[in-house]
C-alpha cells in the first residue's frame, strides 16, 4: 500500500518530467493553437472554482485572527482579496513581458521576439514561486482519498504544459535553457520543503490565494485573446470533464 508521501514523490517525478519534457511536444507549436491547451485551460479553471477557490475558505479561518485588526477589521474576506492581488499581480508581470517584447522588435509581430533577460529573470522568478507553493501543497494539502491527489496531479500537469508553452513563446530559447530546468528545481525544492516541515499557516494561506488569482490569470490570458484562435469547445470539454471527475471523488 502506498503512503501519501510515497505517492507524492510519484507524482512530483511527475510534475518534473512534464516541465522537463514539455518543449518536445511537437503539436503545441501549430498554427492554428493547439486544442489541447483550450482543453488544459478548462481543465484549469474547472480545479480553480470547484477545488482551489472553495479551500479558500479554510485559509480565511487560518488568516483571520491575524489580519482582522488595523486597517484589516474593515475589510471581510481577506483571503479573496489576496487572491485579487495575485491576478492583478501576475497581470502587471504579463504586461511587463509584453512590453519589453514590443521595445526589442521593430517589427510589427512583437511575438516573434524574445522579452528583455532582465525580465526573463523577474518572471521565471514569480513562476518559481507558484510552482515551490504546488509542489509543497502536493504533499501537504489534506486529501480525501488518494484520487484526489490523483486528480490535484492531472489538472496542474496539464496547466503545466500550457504555462511552459506560454513562457516558451515569450521567452524562446532562454526559457528552454534555464527557465524550464527552475521550474522543475521550485517543484521538488516545495515538496522537500513540505516533507521536512510545515510552513506557518498564515504565509501558506497568503501564498495559496496567490497562486489562486495566478492561476485564473494564467488561463484567461490564453484562452481569451482574440488572436489565440483558442477552442471553445476543446475549453468546455476539458471544462465538463474535469467537473464530472471532482464531483465523482
Amino acid at each position: 500500500m502506498l503512503t501519501k508521501t510515497m505517492l507524492s514523490f510519484i507524482f512530483v517525478i511527475g510534475f518534473a518530467l512534464v516541465h522537463l519534457s514539455s518543449k518536445y511536444i511537437s503539436f503545441m507549436g501549430k498554427s492554428p493553437r493547439s486544442k489541447f491547451l483550450s482543453f488544459a485551460g478548462g481543465v484549469a479553471v474547472s480545479y480553480v472554482f470547484l477545488h482551489l477557490l472553495p479551500d479558500l475558505n479554510h485559509y480565511q479561518e487560518k488568516v483571520e485572527p491575524s489580519l482582522d485588526r488595523g486597517i484589516g477589521k474593515y475589510i471581510e474576506d481577506h483571503i479573496y482579496m489576496i487572491a485579487m492581488l495575485g491576478l492583478a499581480l501576475f497581470y502587471g508581470l504579463e504586461r511587463m513581458v509584453k512590453k519589453s517584447k514590443k521595445k526589442h522588435n521593430s517589427s510589427s509581430n512583437a511575438d516573434d521576439a524574445p522579452a528583455s533577460l532582465g525580465v526573463f529573470w523577474i518572471h521565471t522568478a514569480s513562476f518559481f514561486v507558484y510552482n515551490a507553493v504546488i509542489g509543497y501543497l502536493l504533499i501537504r494539502e489534506e486529501y480525501e482519498t488518494k484520487w484526489g491527489m490523483f486528480f490535484f496531479f492531472t489538472a496542474l500537469s496539464i496547466h503545466f504544459v500550457a504555462n511552459d508553452w506560454g513562457l516558451r513563446k515569450d521567452h524562446k530559447h532562454t526559457y528552454d535553457k534555464y527557465g524550464r530546468v527552475l521550474l522543475t528545481i521550485a517543484i521538488l525544492l516545495g515538496w522537500g520543503i513540505g516533507v521536512l516541515t510545515a510552513v506557518h499557516e498564515l504565509i501558506l494561506s497568503v501564498l495559496v490565494a496567490l497562486l489562486a488569482g495566478g492561476i485564473i490569470l494564467n488561463v484567461l490570458k490564453e484562452e481569451l485573446p482574440e488572436d489565440q484562435e483558442s477552442s471553445f469547445l476543446a475549453f468546455c470539454t476539458g471544462l465538463a470533464c474535469y467537473s464530472v471527475l471532482m464531483m465523482l471523488v
